[in-house]
């Protein structure tokens, strides 16, 4: 009787992400179809065909099992990728890499607060959006968030700050693979800069594979290097925050994310022991599926509508931001890296 009763406690929850994840399984299978007969890269086949079923994302049974594809579906998916990328990989892109990736991030939250004054906005929006485009997207929004005192616009410009930094990374993951391959540079340069440029993780695995494996390996090491930096800069600001008698007591640091830890284990462990190919071939592919799936569900929960809608001094700050990113890190390649 406990068994019934336990495997129909179990039916209830898979029943409720049953209809989302079948949704996005199909769409991320139907993008692996076009890409195999008719070329182009299945990452954007699964964004633009997940785009045609955003009404599915407003309500409905689906809603609940895209929201869990394009989150957890999404970092299992990044996890796992660690198997494929080892440590010599990484050692590959020498000391002059996450000290040109530190240096932008510092620049572009300091683009923030000088956007913020031009735009008439607060340093509490600087702040999030500064380390939203800086470092990942709207992981960091909501981390900032948690560690600076709140107003009543808090709960506005966060909502307003993750729409932008998404929209503008699923922007940016359709056009900057095309913009880099405009430089001449080859696939692991162009991974470079799309995992040093562009805000979300998904939309970096989104763009960097779409160009080619070697691109999206390197884009992956870049951004993780990015999203490295998320303690540091939240020690930073609670410090400075505190100095100043504005830091909130129960503030609290998070770890690095869990599937970046599972990403270094995997790594680790493929760079110092020998396993076997069956096993390795089987996690890639689990991993390609599982991030087809959620870059489906990401075009899923995409609105064109929201997308259209954010604009104004918000959206300005949010661009600008962006925009120097793009420069710099363009120009930190131009005049660094491609000389190491």
């Amino acid at each position: 009787m406990a068994l019934v009763d336990r495997a129909h406690g179990l039916r209830e929850p898979v029943a409720r992400y049953f209809p989302g994840l079948l949704l996005c399984g199909t769409i991320a299978a139907a993008a692996t179809f076009l890409s195999e007969h008719y070329g182009g890269p299945a990452m954007l086949f699964a964004l633009l065909l997940g785009i045609a079923f955003n009404f599915t994302a407003e309500e409905g049974k689906a809603k609940v099992g895209v929201e869990f594809a394009s989150k957890f579906v999404l970092r299992l998916g990044v996890g796992l990728l660690g198997i494929r990328i080892t440590m010599g990989e990484i050692a590959a892109f020498g000391w002059q890499t996450p000290a040109v990736v530190a240096a932008l991030i510092a620049l572009t939250m300091a683009t923030g607060f000088v956007a913020a004054r031009a735009f008439g906005r607060q340093w509490r929006f600087a702040l999030m959006t500064g380390g939203a485009v800086a470092i990942c997207g709207a992981s960091a929004t909501l981390a900032i968030a948690a560690v600076i005192p709140h107003n009543d616009k808090t709960e506005r410009n966060v909502l307003f700050t993750v729409v932008a930094v998404t929209t503008l990374s699923t922007v940016a993951m359709v056009l900057y693979p095309i913009l880099f391959g405009l430089l001449g540079i080859d696939d692991r340069e162009i991974g470079f800069l799309i995992g040093a440029t562009i805000h979300d993780v998904a939309q970096v695995v989104g763009a960097g594979y779409s160009v080619s494996d070697r691109a999206g390996d390197a884009a992956t090491v870049v951004k993780f290097m990015r999203v490295a930096m998320l303690p540091v800069v939240l020690v930073a600001i609670v410090l400075a925050l505190r100095a100043t008698g504005a830091g909130k007591q129960d503030a609290r640091v998070p770890l690095l994310p869990w599937f970046m830890v599972l990403f270094i284990a995997l790594s680790a462990t493929a760079s110092f022991a020998a396993l076997p190919e069956t096993l390795t071939g089987a996690v890639e592919t689990a991993s390609r599926a599982m991030l087809l799936t959620a870059i489906a569900a990401l075009g899923v929960k995409t609105s064109l509508k929201a997308m259209m809608a954010v604009g104004g001094g918000h959206i300005g700050v949010v661009t600008v931001e962006t925009l120097v990113l793009l420069v710099a890190a363009v120009a930190a390649f131009e005049l660094f890296l491609s000389l190491a």
